[in-house]
């Protein structure tokens, strides 16, 4: 297994390239990239036969800031008879290991959108073939890799597998969010879909729950103060400019007019500290930092915006120097990924486990 497939955002191929060349050298793992803009997937082709593999379990992909799946390839299929697509993938998939879902996806552009429609159609015939053969468990298994069949065009696929403790849970790497009617701006998907990559399912009670406070640093109009407090939670909002009157309307927000980079809470019981302020990284990550090494909030998302040139470097540049800023105080996690709802930028999330422990009730 000598190839690895990365899904990432149209136009950052370069991006997801420069990344897995040097995690996977990092990684020990040496190969070389295969990029084509704006396909929204790259291709690294590992050196040794077994690195591919041994990347896919143990190069941890919640570390990756631009992917949004990575996969094994087994085969790439070209011309396809378009009467029977499914004989030539089985023919492929023979000598695979037992896997325990099944995934037909394209990229992420116009032509993949065009392709979407005959992917959901073709699963259910695919999963039963598959099912016939013995190579796809009868009911879904989360202990078994995920199987995945990435069509490139009607005619053409790659055919490849992703470790479900090391993959992305969701179709095409991509959370399926409805924008909220009642939502004060789309950003709100932003917010909502860092939760949903950031925050175990299992601890949204705990993290995301009503009686916690947040602080919402640029919050006009409040597409990110919307989803704190659907949430339940009392939301202290700093902006400049007008919040959405049916948020104020609901009690949960306090809103000042001041600058969010200066602005700082009078007591230390804010639990989330969210920020969407376009601003050079370089500052954000200061005022980041600064909340949470003085412990004037316990986790936090935000947003960097990158430059239109270096934007890998700029990026792993500004996260070190986030992490650097909070080793004064130690125990925090970082991770950033680029989201679905993300252009220009990246999101990022920090918390410290210790701290998230103290939520759970006592027995």
């Amino acid at each position: 297994m000598k190839h690895l497939l990365i899904y990432c955002r149209p136009g950052f191929e370069k991006e997801a390239a420069a990344e897995i060349q040097d995690r996977a050298g990092q990684f020990g793992c040496p190969g070389f990239a295969r990029t084509k803009d704006d396909s929204g997937f790259v291709i690294y082709e590992c050196f040794q036969p077994d690195d591919a593999d041994l990347m896919a379990r143990k190069l941890w992909f919640r570390e990756l800031i631009f992917a949004r799946q990575m996969l094994v390839v087994c085969a790439e299929i070209k011309d396809l008879p378009l009467d029977d697509r499914i004989s030539p993938l089985l023919d492929a998939a023979e000598g695979m290991e037992l896997c325990g879902d099944l995934r037909v996806e394209t990229p992420d552009t116009n032509d993949g959108k065009e392709l979407s429609r005959f992917c959901r159609k073709f699963t259910v015939p695919m999963r039963q073939a598959l099912r016939g053969k013995g190579l796809l468990t009868r009911n879904e298994s989360h202990t078994k890799p995920v199987l995945h069949v990435f069509f490139m065009a009607n005619n053409h696929a790659i055919l490849g597998y992703s470790y479900t403790f090391n993959n992305s849970p969701f179709h095409m790497g991509i959370p399926r969010l409805r924008f909220p009617a009642d939502a004060p701006s789309r950003s709100s998907l932003k917010l909502e879909e860092a939760f949903h990559v950031f925050i175990p399912r299992f601890e949204w009670d705990l993290r995301l729950t009503s009686g916690l406070r947040a602080v919402d640093l640029g919050a006009a109009p409040g597409g990110w103060t919307y989803q704190l407090v659907s949430r339940g939670m009392m939301v202290t909002a700093i902006d400049n400019g007008p919040m959405n009157q049916a948020l104020m309307d609901t009690g949960q927000v306090k809103h000042y007019r001041e600058d969010g980079f200066t602005w700082r809470p009078a007591r230390k019981n804010t639990y989330w500290l969210v920020c969407d302020m376009v601003e050079k990284p370089a500052r954000v990550v200061a005022t980041m930092a600064a909340w949470l090494v003085d412990e004037d909030c316990q986790e936090a998302i935000f947003n960097l915006k990158l430059p239109m040139k270096k934007r890998y470097h700029e990026a792993v540049y500004n996260l070190q120097q986030l992490k650097d800023k909070l080793a004064e105080l130690g125990g925090f996690e970082v991770q950033a990924k680029q989201l679905y709802h993300d252009r220009e930028e990246i999101t990022v999330h920090v918390y410290r486990p210790h701290k998230v422990a103290r939520l759970q009730p006592k027995e």
